[in-house]
């Protein structure tokens, strides 16, 4: 999957969380992600998040550093 898609689709799924306070948003994101995100996909966004290869909104990008932090296995 490219990076553009991975990035876009992390994306929706914060916006779909934008409403709640911050802290509750980047733990809903972090669990939608290990629930329904392939562990493929889940490395990969990761990956790409290290190397500076995507753009995340600061929710998001949050919730995948703690995936990161946890290997996103």
């Amino acid at each position: 999957m490219s990076h553009d898609k991975l990035a876009y689709m992390a994306n929706q799924i914060g916006r779909f969380f934008q409403s709640q306070k911050t802290e509750t948003a980047v733990d809903s994101i972090e669990d939608h992600l290990r629930k329904y995100w392939d562990p493929r996909m889940r490395q990969a966004i990761v990956t790409q998040l290290d190397e500076g290869a995507i753009q995340l909104d600061p929710p998001v990008r949050e919730a995948v550093e703690r995936l990161g932090h946890q290997k996103a296995d």
